[in-house]
């Protein structure tokens, strides 16, 4: 593979990466909430839909309308949960609006779908997780905001996603083995939602992964920002499992596990202008554990920068495991201090125990790939 910094990447994308760089660097300037709660929020009687566009049928909630506070200390969980109900069964579309310049403390929330219409989500200002892990007690630990069987949702807006994951790495067998294994919330989960936008977005410092689309069909994703330490466990960028037709375009993504990981019965997946650093790079896979069957193909991965990562591409499988990862193109990759540029691995052991060699039947494991550099 040849280094190139002339051809790899569009001059829009490298304005728009610049952009994003100089964003990065004011998302901490921000408050961050210190976990105090007030959960006498009520909603309001009126006021609910006194923001109705003259131009179309939509309908404009503001979070405000609904009893939040936005200083990153009260509990706005129910405000969110009120204007969710509202604005999913809503006959006509609706905009549910987060202002900017405000932080909204949110626990740990379901977002439920099938909805009447359209919804969209603009997220102008900071959402904050509680920075204690035991806020999850009694809840699944693997959600903090799922959004799950919503077709058509779009989530924009400029604002921040904050996890407060600095607890949770902490705990971390990875960071102290004497700590036991235990897992963290995934940020942001898509599961189960088809037809959907999520662009201009940051989401920083998750729990553990930043974004999950799972068993998602037709994604577009665009305009991310994901910033963690090199140093903190499991946080994967943007994970993609189960799911079709994903595309994925224009991010910059620095963490301290893969900027994107794609697993498990995904396929024509589309990911373009990627900027990734720190992080583990771009990975298919793991494939295969626990002796199970999975396959990943139709992956396409177009113009993307590495600079200062653990890997740049890898495809990793378990052994014991059966299924294929086939028609897989990377192309115009510019790498600047990757420690592994390209990994095809088939024994991969992500455990702090040795995994013993497994011999068997590989008749049904297949991997097949394309490299192009310029």
């Amino acid at each position: 593979m040849r280094s190139s910094s002339s051809n790899a990447l569009s001059p829009s994308f490298k304005y728009y990466f610049y952009l994003q760089m100089l964003c990065i660097c004011l998302l901490f300037s921000t408050a961050t909430a210190n976990g105090h709660f007030n959960p006498l929020i009520q909603l309001p009687t009126d006021g609910i839909y006194r923001n109705i566009s003259t131009r179309s049928t939509a309908i404009v909630l503001n979070i405000f309308d609904f009893g939040a506070k936005g200083d990153g200390f009260t509990d706005d969980t129910k405000s969110l949960q009120d204007i969710w109900k509202v604005a999913c069964s809503s006959s006509s579309r609706a905009k549910i609006v987060i202002p900017k310049g405000n932080s909204y403390l949110i626990r740990p929330t379901d977002f439920a779908g099938p909805c009447r219409s359209r919804v969209t989500l603009r997220i102008s200002g900071m959402i904050i997780a509680p920075g204690d892990p035991a806020m999850w007690d009694g809840l699944n630990i693997h959600r903090w905001l799922y959004f799950h069987s919503v077709k058509r949702l779009k989530v924009e807006g400029g604002g921040i996603i904050h996890g407060m994951g600095t607890e949770w790495w902490a705990r971390s067998c990875k960071r102290n083995d004497s700590n036991p294994c235990t897992h963290a919330p995934t940020a942001l989960t898509f599961h189960k939602c088809n037809d959907l936008k999520v662009r201009n977005i940051s989401l920083v410092y998750s729990q553990q992964m930043h974004m999950a689309f799972t068993n998602c069909t037709r994604v577009a994703a665009s305009g991310i920002t994901v910033v963690a330490p090199a140093d903190s466990p499991n946080t994967d960028g943007i994970h993609i499992s189960a799911s079709t037709h994903v595309e994925l375009k224009d991010m910059v993504i620095g963490t301290g596990d893969d900027c994107i990981s794609i697993v498990s019965n995904s396929s024509g997946i589309r990911i373009k202008n990627i900027y990734c650093g720190p992080g583990h790079g771009i990975s298919i896979g793991s494939l295969g554990k626990y002796n199970s069957s999975a396959y990943v193909q139709n992956v396409s991965v177009k113009g993307a920068v590495f600079l200062n990562t653990e890997n740049g591409v890898r495809i990793k499988t378990w052994q014991g495991g059966s299924g294929f990862a086939r028609k897989i193109t990377f192309e115009n990759m510019w790498m600047k201090n990757v420690s592994n540029p390209i990994i095809i691995d088939q024994y991969y052991c992500d455990s702090p125990l040795s995994c013993p060699n497994q011999v068997g039947d590989q008749s049904h494991s297949l991997i097949n790939d394309h490299f192009e550099s310029d």
